[in-house]
């Protein structure tokens, strides 16, 4: 399995984004689409201790959040410090 999951939903302009940061920085992760499936959306609000909106972003078994919190990681130049713990 994959050190990152993103779960995300179909035409989601904050999941694209993150996705796209994610092969931008050449990361193994794995997507899972909860949008329309009630299972995979109730496993992604569990996980994340109640995060409803798409994306949301674990690395490791660490929730970082959504889109914007990997961005504000990513500016900080902490995501790739997480990243490269795995």
């Amino acid at each position: 399995m994959s050190a990152v999951t993103i779960y995300t939903r179909a035409f989601c302009p904050f999941c694209t984004r993150a996705v796209s940061l994610l092969k931008q920085k050449g990361v193994d992760f794995n997507e899972i689409d909860a949008g329309m499936d009630p299972d995979k959306k109730q496993e992604m609000i569990q996980r994340s201790n109640g995060g409803r909106t798409f994306p949301q972003i674990f690395i490791g078994e660490e929730h970082i959040g959504g889109c914007d919190e990997m961005m504000a990681l990513e500016r900080s130049g902490k995501l790739d410090k997480k990243l490269a713990a795995l």
